[in-house]
């Protein structure tokens, strides 16, 4: 399992520990405002840590010699952080997770997923700036709401 990081609030300054897993979302010990959750995870503890999320989950599958994973990385937490509450980032280095890169029939690095409840519900291939990854996010997150509040009021 992944060990805990050491996380700033941005409202109050204050140190906090997140844990890897677990319910709901990190939130300041001292303030309570929601901390951006971002955590490596690898073949042994991906199901714990990315698919048992209940907060929608970004994932990157990078590898350490990949120019654009390392360009990609400050917007993903960049994105991370704008969201904190609301997503979890999840990094996942595919030269240690073999059985990921397989079950994700992995093509290129960088590739992006954003999963909720588990599932593939967004998938982007390549690097790009913050802001589109962010809206890309949006939008990922907004297109599953949309099907969720369709489901429970009954529509096609």
């Amino acid at each position: 399992m992944s060990t805990p990081r050491i996380v700033r609030c941005e409202h109050c300054g204050r140190q906090n520990r997140v844990q890897p897993a677990g319910p709901g979302y990190p939130r300041c010990g001292n303030c309570g405002s929601p901390l951006p959750w971002m955590v490596d995870a690898g073949d042994a503890d991906f199901a714990e840590v990315a698919e048992q999320a209940t907060i929608f989950v970004l994932v990157d599958l990078w590898a350490p010699w990949c120019g654009p994973c390392r360009m990609v990385s400050p917007a993903l937490e960049q994105v991370a952080r704008d969201r904190a509450g609301r997503l979890k980032l999840v990094k996942v280095n595919v030269d240690e997770a073999p059985r990921l890169s397989q079950r994700f029939d992995l093509r290129a690095v960088p590739t992006l997923l954003m999963l909720h409840r588990g599932e593939v519900i967004a998938r982007q291939p390549g690097a790009a700036p913050a802001h589109v990854l962010g809206e890309w996010v949006d939008t990922a997150i907004a297109k599953t709401k949309t099907s969720i509040s369709d489901l429970r009021e009954g529509s096609p």
